[in-house]
């Protein structure tokens, strides 16, 4: 009889947004009456910006024409939206990224899942705690995490570091010494961020130990202080140890229509073994490519009316986290992030585990977050909020709360 992989089966109860998603579905069916504003998962709400629409308009009817129809992209992606990026995202910023060194994907969702392919199921992970659950759980599948502890809530084979209030929600160096860093700065869920002078570091840490960092920068584009570098290849050697995500997502709202690219530069080896040649094999093995017309919507980002008009949309969310972050700092609740992301990170109040402060929006505010220990166990007792709801929901979302009292 055939078997399926059991790793699947150690993965404790459901993907987290599954869950809220259940909890939410059965408190609305009980409940037809409520207005919930959505204020958990981080989806974006304004519509795509009128020079990406125009090319979406325009790839599409190129598609109805044999002289301009496209099939198969190439495996790396069509050159004038790697040439796009390589331009706008890194020589703009002193940083030279090579075209065959820019992978286009569906997002990085899917990327910072499939990147574990090219490792050695042995590797030992380190992660921040709390983090993006994608990171912990694409890596119990693929059998690298060891054995869950349901009282700790750890798995047996990671390394977990605390992003806590004392450490401003950054993590320490490990002492126990990885071989896969996972970063991700702006942070999800705490929205805190680092230095460059702090990421240099990690990178030289790398280094020294021989890991290599995952470094997803899905929230590259919302960063607003100075110091906070927006790429890890401003660091110095980071060539030759991490790996960068970028998403097209949350900078440019493409969450439903999927875009992203991942950097692997020729530069990282694993002894002789370019970690390039590996992502390529991989890439043009499992992946037939983003669609013609999204890599040119894609390219309309970084046109000068769409840098332009997604950058008014970022800031439309981020006066969102202002309103979120004040409004709930003014009603006395202890608040972090909503200045270089578009999450508040907050401690919940009375006691609440994250859990019970999530029935609690639930039932008495009608307000959907996110509860904090689905993130981690270091984010037991926090919860996050997203800026991602239209303006006047958050003010409405932010009222309601301040009532609880």
């Amino acid at each position: 009889m055939f078997k399926v992989n059991e790793n699947y089966l150690k993965l404790p109860g459901s993907y987290l947004f599954s869950n809220i998603g259940k909890k939410v579905r059965a408190f609305t069916e009980a409940n037809p009456d409520k207005k919930i504003i959505r204020l958990g998962i981080g989806d974006v709400t304004l519509p795509l910006a009128p020079a990406v629409i125009d090319a979406l308009h325009k790839a599409t009817d190129e598609m109805a024409v044999q002289e301009t129809f496209k099939g198969y992209s190439p495996d790396l992606g069509y050159e004038f939206l790697r040439s796009a990026i390589a331009k706008n995202d890194y020589k703009a910023r002193g940083v030279t990224i090579a075209l065959d060194e820019i992978f286009i994907s569906d997002g990085a969702k899917s990327d910072s899942g499939n990147i574990g392919d090219i490792f050695d199921v042995n590797n030992k992970i380190a992660v921040c705690d709390p983090v993006y659950p994608v990171y912990v759980d694409t890596n119990v599948m693929a059998g690298r995490c060891g054995e869950y502890d349901p009282v700790t809530e750890r798995w047996s084979n990671v390394i977990y570091m605390p992003c806590t209030k004392e450490n401003n929600f950054a993590p320490k160096l490990p002492e126990e010494t990885p071989d896969i860093i996972y970063l991700c700065f702006p942070n999800n869920p705490t929205g805190s961020a680092i230095t460059k002078a702090e990421l240099q570091k990690w990178v030289d840490y790398a280094l020294e130990k021989g890991a290599v960092i995952i470094y997803d920068a899905a929230y590259e584009a919302y960063i607003s202080e100075e110091d906070v570098p927006h790429t890890i290849y401003e660091c110095e050697g980071a060539k030759r140890c991490a790996i960068e995500l970028r998403s097209f997502s949350k900078n440019a709202g493409f969450t439903g229509t999927r875009l992203g690219f991942t950097v692997i530069p020729k530069e990282l080896k694993s002894g002789d073994v370019m970690l390039n040649s590996l992502w390529a094999r991989r890439h043009g093995t499992k992946f037939n490519g983003a669609p013609y017309i999204i890599q040119r919507a894609g390219e309309a980002v970084y046109s000068e009316e769409g840098k332009k008009q997604t950058k008014e949309q970022i800031a439309y969310y981020m006066n969102n986290a202002k309103v979120i972050r004040e409004g709930l700092a003014g009603a006395g609740y202890s608040v972090s992030g909503g200045v270089n992301a578009p999450y508040i990170w907050l401690k919940t109040p009375d006691e609440m585990n994250s859990w019970q402060f999530f029935d609690y929006l639930l039932q008495e505010a009608n307000v959907v977050g996110t509860p904090g220990s689905g993130f981690g166990p270091s984010g037991e007792g926090y919860f996050r909020l997203t800026a991602f709801g239209s303006y006047e929901s958050t003010l409405e979302a932010i009222e309601r709360i301040k009532r609880l009292g």
